[in-house]
Parts: structure tokens; sequence; C-alpha cells
């Protein structure tokens, strides 16, 4: 598992970016790849998986 941290999220077009660690580049992450709600700065663990358009994540919780 990878963790992070959410830079952006919109609930309504079901999508954000997660920054992984101190990397400067985000991760996409959409809704349907959640496990739990997420918001703006939560802490979370993912997993990585490339995508058609770049790597993106899936099985995102948050860290409590």
């Amino acid at each position: 598992m990878e963790t992070g941290t959410v830079t952006y999220f919109n609930e309504s077009k079901g999508f954000g970016f997660i920054r992984k660690g101190n990397s400067l580049h985000n991760i996409f992450v959409h809704v349907n790849s959640l496990l739990d709600e997420i918001r703006e700065e939560d802490e979370v663990e993912f997993e990585l998986v490339e995508g058609k358009k770049g790597m993106s994540a899936i099985n995102v919780k948050r860290i409590i």
C-alpha cells in the first residue's frame, strides 16, 4: 500500500488527486475507487495501477 494526501476532490464530478509522499506529481483517483469518503488534506492509503492516461489510485481509504 502507498500513502499520500488528498490535494483535490470534487464530489459532484466524482474525481480528485492524491499527492504521494513528498512527490510533486498528483495521482488521479475516481469515486469508484474509494473505500471511504475522502476530503482535501485527508491522509490516505491506496494501491497504484497503470491506466490509459497514467497512474491511478484504487482501493483508497482514509488513515485515521
